[in-house]
């Protein structure tokens, strides 16, 4: 094989220079550079490219692939092979025939050895921040088919858009064995990385990452042209227009904050708020039950124990007292004022969809804006807003549905990313629409949901989220076959 490694200086590389050296397998060794250097370093190349993620950089090491497999390393920190770790990753890419191979790996942090295992790639993989580890051994010949078939010179989603279109020829094979250790510097935890993909500062890579997903999804069959089923909102007779829908366990700090902002909404409408109570012990019933005088406040505990969040939203979706539009505030949020509930009902009129996402702001406990601040979501667009939602990892907050629709795809019974699967869903048929006002505060503190996650639970996560996406794009290529 041929190793591409990125380069900065022989102390931040000398190991990882050594430790491939070592290998009997390695044919030759390409230091990547972005600026100019006249050092030389004994048995290496050095290759000059613009960015290392860009096209330009994909094509220079194409370029240079002329041994059967080329690894790419992805860090600059150090890298520490396993015993007889390359060969076999070669052996297995050998066997599987596949177009890349990663693997299971350590993370050293400081001191400590840290086991990182990483998921299984699948056809909904699609969002660029899948993690596959820094070591990626791609079969030569495919890599430089694939950039050979690059059409659009990215800055930015040059290593995404070889993935994916190696992808479209060979499987990407993961290997359940730890094959080597990378040192990690970014310590933060899960809570604190799962918005970097909404963080403006990252607006351009985005956009580029959009552009590369949906020529993938064209390429596969997969895409969606903007043409939507068109909804006339007189399906069932609703004895309110819209109701507020509230799943709750064990949230005695934050249910009653939840509770008031939906009873101090000003419409002109006749709104309710379902509260389905899944069997809290905290006291937070009690809080519940103080309202229980406000006539528009409906408490269910339900008789069924198996339910997870999405459980309890069809509970609530199905009840007879749900009205046409049903919107969605978790139990540790509040809207951010009076008008949240009118602009989310309005906006199914105005854009005529059965489904619409407002804007939020991430707050403290305390409800201060922390970053990432305001989360808007405008990478969504009418023309290519379903398509770019395979690619990413959430659609935004508050969420709202018009209730024939949803009454008929149901939610997962899941505590995670049922709300996701439904955008999915919909958006196959249907607009959903967009407000870009600030209607929610989503605040962060230490009893959110995915605040702080092991691997294991976040690749549980990770997973079912990429096996929604598969299902959906599979869905898909089907209705463009039938068309």
């Amino acid at each position: 094989m041929n190793c591409f490694i990125p380069y900065m200086g022989i102390a931040q590389a000398e190991l990882t220079i050594n430790n491939l050296k070592s290998s009997e397998l390695v044919n030759k060794i390409y230091l990547l550079v972005t600026e100019e250097l006249t050092e030389q370093i004994d048995g290496c190349e050095l290759l000059l490219v613009p960015s290392l993620n860009s096209t330009a950089a994909i094509r220079k090491i194409a370029e240079h692939s002329d041994s059967a497999y080329s690894l790419i390393y992805t860090k600059y920190t150090t890298l520490e092979l396993g015993m007889f770790a390359l060969e076999r990753m070669l052996h297995i890419a050998e066997d599987s025939d596949a177009g890349m191979v990663y693997a299971d790996h350590y993370q050293v942090v400081g001191e400590t050895r840290n086991v990182c295992p990483v998921i299984d790639c699948q056809a909904g993989s699609l969002r660029d921040d899948f993690n596959f580890g820094s070591v990626l051994v791609y079969k030569a010949d495919l890599l430089k088919e694939a950039a050979k078939a690059m059409s659009t010179d990215y800055q930015y989603a040059g290593l995404y858009d070889l993935r994916l279109k190696v992808s479209q020829k060979a499987s990407l094979v993961h290997i359940n064995e730890y094959l080597y250790s990378e040192v990690e510097f970014d310590t933060r935890k899960s809570g604190e990385k799962i918005f970097d993909y909404v963080d403006p500062k990252n607006r351009g890579v985005q956009i580029e990452m959009e552009a590369a997903c949906t020529e993938h999804l064209k390429e596969i069959g997969g895409y969606l042209a903007p043409e939507f089923k068109q909804i006339e909102f007189n399906a069932g007779d609703f004895e309110y227009e819209a109701s507020v829908l509230i799943p709750v366990r064990n949230r005695i700090r934050t249910i009653e904050d939840a509770i008031r902002s939906v009873l101090n909404q000003k419409t002109n409408f006749k709104f309710n708020l379902i509260v389905v109570d899944n069997y809290s012990t905290d006291g937070t019933t009690e809080i519940i039950e103080k309202y229980a005088s406000d006539e528009r406040l409906l408490h269910i505990i339900p008789e069924r124990k198996d339910l997870g969040i999405g459980g309890c939203w069809n509970l609530g979706v199905h009840h007879p007292k749900c009205g046409k539009f049903v919107v969605q505030l978790d139990s540790d949020d509040v809207y951010s004022d009076e008008n949240t509930l009118q602009k989310m009902v309005d906006a199914f009129y105005q854009q005529n969809c059965a489904m619409v996402v407002g804007t939020y702001m991430m707050t403290d406990f305390n409800m201060n804006m922390i970053a990432p601040g305001i989360i808007d979501h405008k990478e969504w667009t009418p023309e290519n807003g379903r398509n770019n939602a395979l690619r990413i990892n959430g659609l935004g907050a508050p969420r709202a549905f018009y209730t024939p629709v949803l009454r008929d795809v149901k939610v997962p019974n899941t505590s995670y990313g049922e709300d996701y699967a439904l955008g999915l869903n919909i958006s196959r048929k249907y607009q959903i629409g967009r407000i870009y006002d600030v209607v929610y505060l989503c605040r962060r503190w230490d009893d959110n949901s995915d605040a702080s996650l092991d691997i294991v639970k976040m690749n549980g996560h990770n997973t079912y989220k990429d096996r929604i996406r598969t299902w959906e794009l599979q869905a898909r290529i089907a209705l463009n076959k039938k068309r």
